[in-house]
């Protein structure tokens, strides 16, 4: 992909967090830059917000139609938006965990199979696709949070392989905690009540799950993550971003005892 030009990016899920973070950086940097939501709302000078739910087959295909009729191309998509269910897996229903798939993984497969047709067309295009260290490692009380996350890696990977001809690049962004809405945001499993067999365990991991996000790196942190994979030539399978501790903590995973990375998981989390 060419580095010498301004861009036309489109941003999932920038109403909040993380990706007002990057259409906010990216439009300041000089690129033209296209943010995303269910609900958008007035944006902020130097990027358009556009109309996109990503569990919807057609509004992910109109968004994509509108940034290419008024600028003929796509050079780069982040595929960020999402948001976390909480609770126990026992007590999760199908129809909860189906709906945290249908937005935070095919969601992202769907931005993908819209863009990629004009990406192939122009030979040049970069992908990031917003994961988590959830995605590395199975968090407790969010399983089909990090679930999603697990999956998205492996289609990270996948496309990367089937795109590269193309001239088209893919590449996984993994933060750490980022203190942004998605804390508040976060929706917990209709069935998980006070009279939950998991009602302490949960109490205490979600307790610190959320202080730790809470404290965790600004979102303008990953922004400047996005900005600089943009200017890279190529880039690589997968990054991390955020504080220290939490990236050593998963890189560990590769090489530590299972069974001693599950305690100090367990450990961390108070269970």
């Amino acid at each position: 992909m060419s580095t010498n030009r301004a861009k036309i990016v489109l941003v999932t899920g920038a109403s909040s967090g993380i990706g007002r973070a990057c259409a906010e950086l990216l439009s300041a940097q000089g690129h033209t830059v296209y943010g995303t939501s269910r609900k958008p709302a007035q944006a902020p000078a130097g990027f358009r917000m556009l109309e996109l739910d990503v569990t919807r087959d057609d509004s992910v295909q109109a968004a994509v139609a509108t940034v290419l009729a008024e600028q003929g191309r796509l050079d780069a998509v982040v595929n960020n938006a999402g948001y976390a269910l909480a609770g126990p897996l026992e007590e999760t229903s199908i129809e909860e965990a189906r709906h945290q798939f249908d937005t935070n993984f095919f969601g992202v497969l769907r931005v993908c199979q819209a863009v990629l047709p004009s990406m192939r067309t122009h030979r040049s295009g970069l992908i990031i696709n917003v994961s988590s260290l959830g995605g590395v490692a199975g968090l407790p009380f969010q399983g089909l949070y990090s679930a999603s996350k697990f999956a998205l890696e492996g289609l990270t990977e996948s496309l990367r392989l089937e795109v590269a001809s193309f001239g088209i690049q893919v590449t996984s962004l993994q933060p750490g905690d980022v203190y942004t809405p998605i804390t508040e945001n976060r929706v917990r499993v209709r069935q998980s009540g006070p009279d939950s067999p998991y009602r302490s365990a949960f109490a205490t991991a979600l307790g610190i799950i959320e202080k730790e996000e809470r404290a965790g790196a600004p979102a303008g942190l990953v922004a400047r993550h996005v900005l600089t994979l943009l200017e890279r030539k190529q880039v690589g399978v997968r990054y991390t971003v955020g504080r220290l501790s939490q990236r050593i903590i998963t890189a560990a995973k590769a090489f530590l005892p299972s069974r001693l990375f599950e305690h100090l998981l367990k450990s961390y989390y108070g269970l």
